[in-house]
């Protein structure tokens, strides 16, 4: 049985595949602005899923569909860096 995967991608071993570095995901970097105190339970965990815990932390994360639909979620509680 022969696998067909993308031209980006390479077979490591028979559990891991990875991506070429030039063609790797997009980095972002967000920052926490505003609390979650008083917000609903949804957006507390999508921050804490984010990696927040405090004010004004700022973390760097690929920008995966995933993350970007979290961050779409919470964006009135978050800033984006460029």
């Amino acid at each position: 049985m022969q696998l067909l995967l993308p031209s980006n991608v390479e077979l490591v071993s028979k559990k891991c595949l990875t991506v070429n570095a030039q063609q790797a995901m997009a980095k972002i970097k967000i920052k926490q602005i505003k609390s979650g105190i008083d917000r609903p339970e949804t957006q507390k965990r999508t921050l804490r899923a984010l990696g927040f815990s405090k004010l004004h932390q700022v973390r760097e994360m690929e920008a995966t569909p995933q993350v970007m639909g979290m961050v779409k979620k919470v964006a009135h509680l978050i800033q984006v860096i460029e």
